[in-house]
């Protein structure tokens, strides 16, 4: 059987993460599938993920439904709760789902950016490019999702932010498994060059240089698809 086929499961659609420690229980899951401690393809426990991320077993179920949504984890009745598996063809789709929603985005926070959250543009355009100077993959991919929480809040769309959440950890899994430390210079580039025309206001170059970071995505993938 063609290892990509899998049984159909209805998931439905959780409720917004609902508590400060139900964000802090995602946001700890969400690295651990990225950064592949939780290994695609593997099983875990309900239990074991509450030990090892210290929360109760509320806020990690609340997680946990989260990221099964947003196709990182599948629940499994009497089984436990799988990763994800990751195929090196599976980051051509999601660059592709991603181009237009981020140009969408990029437009809309050079529109709309604020005062406040200018001020967390520049404290992650600043840790993307300290994470390529340590050649810190991790601290990288931490300053890419900054990055992209940053665009969300400045674009105000919430239905563009959450189609494009998903994807971007999606990406930033696939790019932990099949480039790490490779082209982190060149990816901190864009992202700075997308970062400034945000700030500056200017629409069409803000979609410019996200369609620009997205062909650059779209190269790796090529590549990865290859393996």
């Amino acid at each position: 059987m063609n290892p990509r086929i899998m049984e159909m499961r209805v998931i439905s659609r959780p409720a917004d993460i609902s508590s400060p420690a139900a964000t802090r229980a995602f946001n700890a899951l969400e690295r651990m599938v990225v950064t592949l401690e939780l290994a695609p393809g593997s099983f875990v426990t309900e239990s074991a993920l509450i030990g090892k991320i210290g929360l109760g077993r509320t806020p990690v179920r609340e997680a946990v439904q989260r990221l099964a949504w947003d196709g990182l984890l599948e629940v499994r009745p009497r089984a436990g709760i799988s990763v994800t598996p990751l195929y090196g063809s599976d980051w051509l789709r999601i660059i592709d789902a991603r181009r237009g929603i981020e140009k969408l985005l990029a437009r809309s926070a050079a529109r709309f950016v604020t005062r406040e959250v200018a001020g967390r543009f520049h404290e992650a355009a600043l840790a993307i490019q300290q994470a390529v100077l340590a050649t810190d993959v991790v601290a990288f991919l931490a300053a890419d999702k900054a990055i992209n929480e940053a665009l969300a809040t400045a674009a105000d769309n919430m239905f563009a932010s959450r189609a494009a959440a998903a994807l971007q950890s999606h990406s930033r899994r696939c790019w932990f498994r099949f480039r790490a430390h490779l082209g982190m210079a060149d990816c901190a580039a864009l992202h700075v060059a997308l970062i400034q025309s945000v700030l500056e206001g200017d629409e069409n170059d803000a979609a410019l240089n996200a369609d620009k970071l997205m062909d650059f995505l779209r190269g790796m993938a090529e590549d990865a698809a290859t393996r």
